[in-house]
């Protein structure tokens, strides 16, 4: 199926809730897609639908999944979108869930995607640093983010990760990060370490972005649900007060976002 939406060199859009679409290099790339209306799951409550439908970004050459286990990040469409991806990205574990098709990666495994494109899952913890871990040995549940090097930029997405740690061994591995898509919001759910963080909080989306030092940033997963606490108000007023507001891309979601100097 052919998308409403040419393709750009490089450009981001935010479709709601953690979903992002990629251009670079010639590829279109879907990030943890969710494209439900809204919908009580039971523990989460999606409070509002997409920015668009599933089918305007069906032509999508490779579909990055942070994890399969939880519907904010990969709801009952959004997994139906990814399996349809002529490539599917995960880490291990949501690989075994998704079934055949599903490449799991395990951290700092590369995979080429394009021309020139290379995709590397990197690590992430999707939960506070001393939150008791399961029987695998993750905080919450296996997640894994992901670099994406292109001609021109090197692309870094957190995933569901609330390690500033991690980011900076990423930093330290990757050097220079040209864009940055966060997953932010400060994620609680109550039954879950005593209501303690499962994302970045708005505060820790700026500290992010100063540790990785990159000029542009895209904060997702922020919208659309019940248990984000941080919304788009505060990631602007913790940019702000870090004085690095410059550096925050403000598009509205449904709205391609091309950074300057791109």
């Amino acid at each position: 199926m052919r998308s409403p939406f040419p393709r750009h060199n490089l450009a981001f859009l935010v479709v709601g809730g953690p979903t992002v679409a990629i251009d670079v290099a010639g590829l279109r790339l879907v990030v943890d897609p969710t494209f439900d209306p809204p919908t009580d799951y039971g523990a989460l409550r999606k409070t509002r639908g997409p920015a668009m439908a599933a089918e305007a970004l069906a032509d999508a050459d490779a579909v990055l999944v942070s994890h399969a286990d939880h519907a904010d990040n990969l709801d009952v469409s959004g997994r139906a979108f990814a399996l349809a991806a002529p490539r599917l990205l995960t880490n291990p574990g949501s690989a075994r869930q998704l079934g055949a098709g599903a490449e799991g990666l395990v951290p700092w495994q590369s995979v080429v995607v394009g021309d020139g494109v290379t995709v590397t899952a990197v690590p992430a913890q999707h939960g506070p640093a001393d939150g008791e871990v399961d029987a695998a040995g993750h905080v919450n549940c296996e997640v894994t983010g992901f670099v994406i090097q292109a001609p021109g930029t090197t692309i870094y997405l957190t995933g569901d990760n609330a390690s500033l740690e991690l980011i900076a061994q990423v930093k330290a591995r990757f050097g220079s990060i040209g864009h940055a898509v966060l997953n932010a919001g400060r994620a609680t759910v109550p039954a879950k370490f005593a209501g303690r963080p499962l994302s970045l909080s708005a505060e820790r989306a700026s500290a992010a972005a100063q540790v990785l030092g990159a000029p542009h940033v895209v904060v997702a997963h922020q919208t659309g649900w019940e248990h984000f606490a941080d919304g788009p108000g505060a990631t602007l007023r913790a940019f702000r007060d870090a004085g690095i507001l410059d550096r925050l891309d403000r598009t509205p979601e449904g709205e391609w976002s091309w950074p300057t100097g791109v």
